[in-house]
């Protein structure tokens, strides 16, 4: 009973650090944008479609992905090591 699957997620998450996946304001803010932009081409879809509010959310989306890379440029992205 020593080997229960809880002790040895618990050792394996000892064992191997984590990264932080993502987890920064850059991401986020990406995240965050996009989706809006997916939820307004979601809206745009169900009202007609819009073919002109979808081709805005798509602008939207591009312009959360450009944010979210300016961010991390700015320093606002999760720490590199060197290994990447």
């Amino acid at each position: 009973m020593e080997n229960t699957t809880a002790d040895q997620a618990a050792r394996a998450s000892e064992e191997v650090p984590h990264d932080l996946h993502g987890n920064s304001p850059a991401a986020w803010t990406a995240v965050a944008i996009v989706l809006v932009a997916f939820t307004v081409g979601a809206i745009a879809m169900v009202l007609g479609p819009n073919w002109v509010l979808f081709w805005i959310s798509v602008g939207i989306a591009v312009l959360g992905a450009l944010a979210g890379k300016v961010l991390q440029l700015l320093g606002f992205g999760v720490p590199t090591d060197g290994h990447h």
